[in-house]
């Protein structure tokens, strides 16, 4: 009879062997698990902790170990059976039974996945024919040796013998096993019959439900020369009996599962990383009951790693049991699944999830670890794929600024080319070939490339007294300029006093151009130009006009193409040699700043590289640990936001280098910042935090980048749109350097009716709002590519065409200060940082606190920084009460100003940060104000050409002198006792002095007015005073200087030596306030220069009189008439030097992170 056969998986056989009657006996057995196809799925968006794992198989396999060996059965060794790997389903081939078994017929089904094909119907066969044979001959074999050895027995001929094996026909459906039924007929040769060869295999069918067991037909076969690898037999066996034995385990976790109401139980119940896992979901006890599908989905590791999910298939075990298999990945240390209908209605173990922990791999720790490097190479791919786009791009906009450029060359070639030919028609239409008694040419037909000769009659013009003559000529009214210089002979002509000279004529010329000198180019000193209109004589024979425009156009517009290439080279060559500067500078200022503390801390490698280790040294003797027998390190990162927290406290060691202790840290690779203190035990006891900051130290190469902060500027002066001193400066180079450390940056200011609204770009109106029941106007530009915000109520509050100056200037900015906060507030801003400037925007810090902090603005917190304590003093001690951190612009002046009373109660959140300069502002390399660019590697060419300049300009005398200058404010801070004999002395000592700036009291004003003419009447070529202010003039006087003399009083910051230093030109200070902090005298501060990471840079002196000026103008003057070549090293290491925000940004944000601490 015929029935069906559908192989899923390898027969599984438990065999029984009965040596001692020659047979053995098999009971077949197919083991079959569908398994659905695995689909990709988002990751859950719930966490599973392992412990959520309510069915924990080691426990389960225990017992059920116990209840087998109480049954006597085998324990399954070695590896993992080959029949728990999916195998391909194949489809179902029918074949006949013997004639015995014909009408019967029996068949079962299984449910099938999508993804099986089903394979050719007769390999099917073939297999399974080959493998019954295989297995007969290779026991065959092994008892004809055994035989052999015995009893010797007749001949078996080689030939003649016939093997008749019954065909093995099953069909499996619906997730069971089948029926396996068999019958092999032995077909026995007519003359001989081998009793002792007859082989009998009762095989035992292994079915679904019952362990059906039939007997199968003795197969007899006779053959004399089997031979086989009787290894290979066992090692078959061995296989199926460990995959049968997996079958009875399974059937045994099922029951124990059953009985103790789980739902889920895997196979094998150890599960290890990178192995294939069987999940089994009893379906009767979930919410899926009465759903007829049934899937899982999940991940791994807390539903972090490769979700999946999988159709579950029912299965042959006693119940309602479905399972599917799953891969686990090497990297699991958990895997986390719901089970679901596919579509709305879920059974997740009580809203815990199945949570089942992977035993041997890695560990939460080493995943994260894992994730970064996964993370670190996919930011890499990006990159490379972002810098090719750029790139394609940069191409695309070059080739589309090419074709623009190349259009709009042909168009002014068309137009220069129609200019040219008008003009050169009308000389056309004017020359002749020949004047009477004057010129004439020989021949009289020519054309270009010829020799001609040149006729003119001497007596005929003003060269009739000259010695010699000479023609200078060209052609198409000079079209080339001068290409024809030829000397004139004397002509035996008569009729006049004739002379002439050969000339070529121009391949492409219609008119011929020329004048007549008494001498060569450079040499002549007399001429004959036609009454200034030149000779010029028609070309008889020229090439056709029309020809000559075209040819004549296309030579423009290639002129006018290499002219655009090479200002764009010189412009990209520029270009990239700023950037390459400015990278340089960077570069050196971040290694200072990395070393500024190293009396106190620093690390090696000094650049530390996310994912590498680092060893911290400290050195507690230059702190408050000083003398403690312990120092403990704690470090975290990421300004203390890293997800793995703060690091366990360590106790440094003793490090080799005196004082100093150390401690080794693993840097992860998502970190962007080192974060650390330290303190005297591991439980705390007293702590070195930097004063509140803590100390930091940027990570470099990591694969998180520092999420940007959004910090707003409050202020009323900005530069250049509204400056009137350095704190407009402050304003828009601090915001640039922050804004380009990729954080955003909003300044809001006063709509002043006096702005300088060419330096806004995009400037336009964008809503109003009402306060206190007036209408501001709100309007929006950009100054120096940053956003700004004008306010402009209409209460004319700011219409007064100044800054400052107005009798309620109090009132004026404090309405501001309110209006700003409420546009914050209406406009929906939540900003981290609000930083308000001096006792003008000073009601800030108080007005938020009081009516912004608790209204939508929670996080956002407050930094106020004193420019100048002389101004405004209530309204900075009040400030300075209700800042969250305050600043001021030079450590030395923080100490200053620590006494007064409106910064002593506050001391513990009050700092010093110098200011910086922009650097695009003062760029000598890059500067339309003086009359060459220069950098350090020209400073003496490029000084030298700004010295005589200055000089031109101002009528001194043009003459090498050391030049002091000076640019200020006139007012008595800034020492103008000083700068009236400072200006004497400097003329005393043989050199110059220019002054440029002005006084707001008139009677300074005047008192320097009369000084000017006093100097100008004694002193003209050597001393000028400009007494108002041009900004020109300032980059002048800063580039052709050789020195810059600041004698203030005192001096919050001070800018003007942090410019000269930018042009190479030496300052000459008092020392006070930023003045100190930035200047160090060549010939005493070296140690103090080195501490700070720098070399000596400039003079000062300590007191504010005649005597201390002198002293250090003398050295100065001297040092430039000694040694010139010194001097000018000076010049260019002052210029190297970094001066800009770049060093003090970082200082701002460390003061932003910190104020976000509180």
């Amino acid at each position: 009879m015929e029935v069906s056969l559908q192989v899923q998986r390898p027969l599984s056989l438990k065999a029984v062997f009965n040596h001692t009657i020659g047979c053995f006996d098999i009971k077949p057995f197919l083991d079959s698990f569908p398994f659905a196809r695995t689909k990709l799925f988002t990751s859950w968006a719930s966490k599973c902790p392992a412990s959520r794992l309510s069915h924990r198989v080691t426990a389960g396999a225990a017992d059920f170990s116990k209840r087998r060996q109480r049954r006597s059965t085998p324990s399954s060794k070695g590896p993992a059976p080959k029949s728990f790997t999916p195998k391909t389903q194949v489809g179902t081939s029918t074949q006949k039974r013997d004639q015995k078994n014909n009408s019967e017929k029996e068949d079962s089904s299984i449910s099938k996945s999508s993804e099986f094909t089903e394979p050719n119907k007769t390999e099917i066969e073939s297999n399974i024919a080959l493998e019954e044979e295989s297995t007969i001959e290779l026991y065959q074999k092994n008892k004809v040796d055994e035989g052999e050895k015995e009893e010797p027995k007749e001949d078996i001929p080689s030939r003649g013998e016939e093997l008749a094996v019954g065909k093995i026909n099953q069909n499996v459906e619906n997730g069971s096993t089948g029926k396996i039924l068999e019958n092999v007929a032995g077909l026995q040769k007519k003359e001989t019959t081998l009793k002792t060869d007859i082989v009998s295999t009762p095989r035992e069918v292994a079915s679904e439900g019952n362990n059906l067991e039939k007997t199968i037909d003795t197969v007899t076969v006779k053959d004399e020369s089997v031979k086989s690898d009787e290894k290979t037999f066992e090692d078959t066996l061995k296989l199926k009996l460990e995959a049968n034995l997996r079958k009875q385990e399974i059937e045994g976790l099922a029951e124990e599962n059953v009985l103790r109401g789980d739902k889920i139980f895997v196979y094998p119940q150890i599960i290890k990383p990178d192995e294939d896992i069987e999940v089994f979901f009893n379906r009767s006890v979930s919410t899926l009951s009465d759903e007829p599908n049934v899937l899982i989905m999940g991940a791994f590791n807390d539903w972090r790693w490769r979700s999946f999910t999988k159709g579950l298939n029912k299965t042959h075990l006693k119940g309602d049991w479905w399972s599917c298999q799953i891969h686990v990945p090497k990297e699991a240390y958990t895997v986390e699944f719901v089970s679901f209908n596919g579509q709305n209605i879920y059974d997740n173990n009580d809203k815990k999830d199945f949570c089942i922990p992977v035993e041997g791999g890695m560990d939460v720790f080493a995943f994260e670890g894992f994730l970064l490097e996964e993370k670190q190479k996919e930011l890499e791919k990006l990159a490379k794929e972002r810098a090719e786009k750029e790139r394609q791009e940069e191409e695309q906009r070059r080739i589309e600024a090419e074709k623009a450029a190349s259009e709009a060359e042909r168009v002014q070639a068309r137009m220069e080319t129609e200019r040219g030919r008008e003009i050169l028609q009308q000389l056309m239409k004017k020359a002749a070939r020949s004047v009477d008694n004057i010129w004439f040419i020989e021949p009289n037909e020519f054309k270009g490339a010829e020799k001609v000769k040149l006729y003119y009659n001497k007596s005929s013009g003003p060269l009739a007294h000259a010695n010699e003559l000479w023609i200078h000529g060209g052609h198409n009214d000079w079209n080339d300029g001068l290409t024809i210089v030829e000397k004139l002979v004397r002509s035996e002509r008569e009729g006049g006093d004739w002379w002439f000279t050969e000339v070529v004529i121009p391949d492409q010329a219609l008119l011929f151009d020329w004048v007549f000198a008494d001498g060569p180019p450079k040499v002549a000193t007399m001429y004959d130009n036609n009454n200034y209109q030149d000779f010029h004589a028609i070309i008889p024979r020229s090439i056709p006009e029309k020809l000559y425009w075209v040819e004549e156009e296309h030579q423009i517009f290639r002129k006018l193409q290499e002219e655009r290439k090479l200002r764009e080279e010189a412009i990209r060559a520029k270009a990239e040699k700023m950037s390459h500067m400015k990278a340089e500078m960077k570069e050196r200022t971040l290694k200072r700043f990395l070393l500024s503390q190293k009396h106190i801390v620093y690390t090696e490698p000094l650049d530390v590289h996310a994912g590498s280790m680092v060893i911290v040294f400290y050195n507690p003797a230059n702190t408050v640990l000083n003398g403690k027998a312990e120092v403990w390190f704690r470090c975290s990162f990421n300004h203390l936001t890293h997800h793995v927290g703060p690091l366990p406290p360590q106790r440094m060691s003793p490090a080799d280098n005196g004082s100093h202790v150390k401690a080794t840290v693993k840097v992860p690779l998502d970190a962007y910042m080192m974060d650390f203190v330290f303190s005297e035990t591991e439980d705390g006891g007293i702590f070195d935090n930097k004063g509140g900051m803590d100390y930091h130290i940027p990570v470099f190469g990591g694969i998180v980048k520092e999420p940007p902060m959004h910090i707003v500027h409050i202020a009323v002066e900005m530069a250049p749109i509204a400056k009137v001193g350095g704190l407009g400066d402050v304003v828009t180079g601090l915001s640039r350097a922050v804004q380009d450390l990729n954080h955003n940056v909003d300044i809001i200011l006063p709509k002043y009716d006096c702005l300088k609204l060419s330096h806004v770009k995009d400037f336009h109106y964008q809503r109003s709002y009402s306060w206190s029941g007036t209408e501001i106007k709100v309007l929006f530009g950009k100054v120096e590519g940053l956003s700004v915000y004008f306010l402009e109520p209409q209460n004319g509050f700011f219409w007064t065409g100044c800054v400052y100056g107005c009798r309620n200037d109090a009132e004026r900015f404090g309405f501001f200060c309110h209006a700003s906060l409420e546009f914050l507030h209406q406009g929906g801003f939540h900003p981290d940082i609000i930083h308000c400037h001096d006792w003008s925007s000073a009601p800030v810090a108080w007005l938020f606190k009081d009516h912004y902090m608790h209204y939508g603005l929670s996080k956002t917190r407050v930094v106020f920084t004193i420019h100048n304590l002389e101004f405004g003093a209530h309204f900075i001690a009040k400030a300075m009460a209700y800042t969250d951190k305050a600043t001021t612009v030079s450590h030395t002046y923080s100490k200053e100003v620590a006494g007064n009373p409106a910064v002593a109660p506050h001391l513990q959140k009050f700092h010093g940060i110098i200011n910086g300069i922009d650097l695009d502002i003062w760029d000598p390399y890059n500067d339309k104000f003086i009359p060459i660019s220069y950098t350090s590697e020209n400073v003496l060419e490029g000084k030298r050409a700004a010295k005589e300049a200055l000089q031109q300009r101002l009528g001194l005398k043009t003459s090498d002198l050391p030049l002091v200058g000076i640019i200020t404010r006139l007012t008595h801070q800034k020492g103008i006792h000083l700068i009236k004999h400072a200006i004497w002395r400097t003329l005393e000592c043989n050199g110059q002095v220019v002054l440029l700036g002005s006084a707001p009291d008139p009677c300074i004003q005047n008192d320097f007015v009369n000084l000017a003419n006093q100097l100008h009447s004694s002193n003209g070529d050597r001393a000028h005073l400009c007494l108002t202010y041009d900004e020109p003039l300032s980059h002048l006087i800063y580039a052709g200087a050789d020195f810059i003399l600041v004698p203030s009083i005192f001096e919050p910051c001070g800018l003007t030596q942090l410019t000269a230093m930018r042009y190479g030109s030496i300052p000459v200070v008092r020392k006070t306030g930023g003045l100190y902090d930035t200047v160090f005298d060549v010939d005493h501060d070296k140690a103090r220069a080195e501490a700070q990471g720098l070399e000596p840079n400039g003079f000062n002196f300590d007191t504010a009189d005649s005597a201390g000026v002198d002293c250090a103008l003398n050295r100065a003057i001297s040092a430039w008439y000694d040694g010139r070549d010194w001097f000018y090293s000076l010049c260019k290491r002052v210029m190297e030097q970094d001066w800009s925000w770049n060093r003090l940004a970082l200082d701002y944000m460390e003061l932003y992170h910190a104020a976000k601490k509180y």
